[in-house]
C-alpha cells in the first residue's frame, strides 16, 4: 500500500549535513533559513465561497441520458397553469409524451401548489426528463389563467432548453355556454 506524500510530514533538516542524491531534473532544495521553523505547508487548503457552494446546489441533479433515449432535439412544452395546480407536458412535434410533471408529483400539497415556485419546480423536473431524451429546443404552448404561467417559462429557459415560440392557447368561449353563477366570497 503506498503512502500519500502530502499526508507524510518530514522533520526538519539540519544544514550541516549533507543531502542524499536528488532526482534527476529536479530543483535543488534551498536551506531552511530558520532549522527550528516548522516546514511550510506544500498547498494551502481554501475554503469554498458563497458562490461555489450556490453553484453545486443549483446543479445537484444532473441530466442523465434515459435508458431508452429517443435523440429528439426538438418538442413542444405544454404548460396548463390553473389556479389550484400546474402541469407541464414535453411531447415531441407528433404529441408523443417524453416528460410529465405536476405540482403535486413534485411534492407540493394543498395550495402551495398554485404558487409561481412551485411551477417553477415543475418545469425544470419535466425539462430533466425530456432533456435525457436529447431535448433541445421546444415550442412553448401555455393555457390557463394561473400564476405559474411566466414562472415556468423561465425556468424552461433557465435549464438550457432553447425557446423558439411561445403560443397562448387558452380556450376563449364565443357566448357558447351559460356562464356559472357568480361566486361569492
Amino acid at each position: 500500500m503506498a503512502e500519500d506524500p502530502k499526508s507524510k510530514k518530514t522533520a526538519p533538516k539540519k544544514e550541516g549535513k549533507p543531502e542524499a542524491a536528488e532526482a534527476p531534473g529536479a530543483e535543488p532544495k534551498k536551506p531552511a533559513a530558520d532549522a527550528g521553523a516548522p516546514a511550510a505547508p506544500v498547498a494551502a487548503v481554501s475554503a469554498p465561497t458563497a458562490a461555489e457552494l450556490l453553484a453545486d446546489d443549483a446543479n445537484s441533479k444532473k441530466i442523465i441520458k434515459a435508458k431508452g433515449a429517443k435523440n429528439i432535439a426538438v418538442g413542444i412544452a405544454n404548460i396548463l397553469a390553473t389556479f389550484n395546480n400546474t402541469n407541464v407536458t414535453i411531447t415531441d412535434m407528433h404529441g408523443n409524451v417524453l416528460g410529465w410533471s405536476s405540482a403535486g408529483r413534485v411534492g407540493f400539497k394543498g395550495s402551495r401548489k398554485s404558487t409561481a415556485f412551485a411551477a417553477q419546480q415543475v418545469a425544470q423536473d419535466a425539462a430533466r426528463q425530456a432533456m435525457s431524451h436529447g431535448m433541445r429546443e421546444v415550442e412553448i404552448r401555455v393555457k390557463g389563467p394561473g400564476s405559474g404561467r411566466e414562472s415556468a417559462i423561465r425556468a424552461l429557459q433557465a435549464i438550457g432548453l432553447e425557446i423558439t415560440i411561445i403560443k397562448d392557447v387558452t380556450p376563449i368561449p364565443h357566448n357558447g355556454c351559460r356562464p356559472r353563477k357568480k361566486r361569492r366570497v
